[in-house]
């Protein structure tokens, strides 16, 4: 019997192209992955994993919810520093401005300060000037003294020249008027600043900066039990109000106190 004769097959020399190319793919998924992460987007991060796994099975991408992917947030530069670097000269040239104010009022107002009938005192609120009652009106009157008008002009030679907002307020004492004139401390201490009012305006300063209150016996500076101190607050107090921004801040809805009002 013949013997069969085995012929054995020459060797294919390309079988690692096949290797090569499931590893370049496997490669390049991968890294489509860590880019698909470093993304920010969990969106977008969902909808390419379920492709990948479509195209490539279960084993590439693992199943389940996806969590700690950062979500696409731009990213804000806080601008404070940037507004505190636009606004620091302005607020620099205000209060400088303010406290030139402050000053001249104080030169023109000296013997009155000196004799404690008058405070100048300056705050971020602005520059306050406050004056006895005594040197402006007679008891229970709102009609200027003659020496008065010494004081009230001098003050409004200041302020004439000037652009900042102007509030006048009376106060009295605890103890209580009533004529014909006057039924209460509220319409006294409102017709004394309303004739300071006058006074400034016949005297150049712009009534459209002005404002009066009257704002009777509250806010006393002094004790109301003895007399000294309500002497103190029976007085006119001239503001010039400081023109610096506030930081204004919106309320949230979510701040309110939601109160139980059911029966």
């Amino acid at each position: 019997m013949a013997r069969k004769k085995y012929y054995e097959e020459p060797d294919n020399h390309d079988r690692w192209l096949v290797s090569y190319a499931d590893f370049m793919t496997l490669l390049f998924a991968f890294f489509v992955v860590m880019y698909a992460i470093s993304s920010l987007n969990e969106g977008k991060y969902r909808v390419l994993s379920n492709s990948l796994t479509g195209a490539f099975g279960s084993a590439l991408i693992p199943s389940g919810k996806i969590t700690n992917v950062p979500s696409e947030k731009p990213i804000k530069l806080d601008p404070l520093p940037m507004v505190k670097q636009k606004n620091a000269e302005p607020l620099r040239r205000e209060r400088e401005q303010m406290t030139g104010m402050a000053r001249d009022i104080l030169s023109v107002l000296e013997p009155l300060v000196r004799e404690g009938k008058v405070r100048v005192t300056q705050t971020s609120r602005g520059i306050a000037i406050e004056i006895n009652a005594s040197v402006l009106f007679a008891p229970g009157d709102a009609k200027l003294n003659e020496d008065s008008n010494l004081a009230l002009k001098a003050i409004a030679s200041v302020l004439k020249t000037d652009n900042h907002a102007i509030q006048v307020e009376g106060f009295t004492d605890i103890l209580p008027i009533k004529n014909s004139i006057f039924p209460s401390n509220w319409e006294l201490s409102a017709v004394r600043a309303s004739t300071v009012v006058r006074l400034f305006t016949e005297n150049g300063v712009d009534e459209n900066r002005m404002t009066a209150v009257g704002q009777g016996p509250k806010l006393p500076v002094g004790s109301n039990e003895t007399l000294e101190g309500r002497a103190r607050n029976r007085r006119v107090t001239v503001t010039i109000l400081a023109m610096l921004p506030e930081q204004v801040v919106e309320v949230p809805v979510n701040s309110i106190n939601k109160k139980d009002v059911s029966n």
